[in-house]
């Protein structure tokens, strides 16, 4: 009986990894900050189901993903324990569940926050499962740059739950995500160059160099500061919000400038890639809280 339990348990623990519990926590923080951070008002009640069906809908297209990337996750050392190259989800399933959560999520976004806030989500699932799964990832070095548009819906799909409709200041708040990615990413792929290689995934590092790499690390962080800047111009947070964002702008520049500088790349572009997970973090949590 004992040995049941632990097989079930284990068996769960397999299918919520599919989802990708990591992202999802990201997705449903700047969902929930998007929510917070609108004028308006939504019901306590509608705004959790709401990031519910974010976080349901996050975790269906990392399963799709999962599904997808089965062969290339198998020779990758940072993917190839993931459920279904460790042999622990059978891949049909896996893109069933996918594909059944992501309907679920999709019907349960619009019951909550209306057809706008619901069709943003089907379309971010459709974007990141198909456009940027299938096609971008493997294909060209721009595809983090196109695809990350997937995961920066989240904020404007939390400010669409409050006010119903998507304005400037939404858009900006998509814009600060998607500027981010490319750095993010890049960072990680620049210290996991050889994963990618051996994937035969045409990240820019392995395309480009390390350095055309790098110094388009550097523009998109340039670009991103006054970006990240704008919700203060836009009356949506306040001066506290505005000397964060600059401060946390500042020091992602200086980041991207120190992996610029390092020959060996290792330490600087870790310490970039943790940095540019605790800014996004932080630069949300600024917009709430000032």
């Amino acid at each position: 009986m004992m040995d049941i339990a632990i097989a079930t348990e284990t068996r769960i623990a397999d299918y919520i990894a599919l989802l990708k519990p990591r992202v999802m926590s990201l997705v449903v923080f700047s969902g929930a900050c998007g929510m917070m951070a609108a004028p308006g008002h939504i019901h306590p009640l509608l705004g959790l189901i709401a990031l519910f069906a974010l976080a349901v809908g996050a975790g269906a297209a990392g399963a799709i993903n999962m599904w997808y990337d089965r062969d290339i996750d198998a020779v990758m050392n940072r993917t190839k324990n993931r459920p279904i190259p460790a042999g622990l989800v059978n891949p049909s399933e896996a893109l069933g569940f996918g594909i059944a959560l992501s309907i679920f999520a999709v019907i349960l976004m619009a019951l909550a926050a209306g057809p706008v806030a619901a069709g943003i989500l089907a379309f971010a699932n459709i974007f990141y499962s198909i456009v940027y799964t299938v096609w971008l990832k493997r294909s060209t070095p721009q595809n983090i740059v196109i695809g990350g548009a997937a995961g920066a819906f989240p904020p404007m799909i939390g400010w669409v739950a409050v006010t119903g409709h998507i304005d400037i200041a939404a858009i900006v708040l998509f814009m600060i995500i998607f500027i981010w990615t490319p750095p993010h990413f890049w960072a990680l792929a620049l210290f996991s160059s050889d994963d990618y290689k051996r994937a035969g995934i045409p990240m820019m590092p392995c395309v480009a160099g390390p350095e055309a790499t790098k110094r388009q690390m550097l523009a998109y962080t340039i670009v991103l500061f006054p970006l990240a800047v704008a919700p203060y111009y836009l009356g949506v947070a306040g001066v506290g919000y505005a000397i964060s964002a600059a401060f946390l702008g500042f020091l992602f520049i200086v980041a991207a400038l120190r992996v610029m500088q390092e020959k060996e790349v290792s330490r600087a572009a870790r310490q970039m890639f943790g940095y540019s997970i605790f800014y996004l973090f932080a630069i949300f949590t600024a917009l709430v809280l000032f």
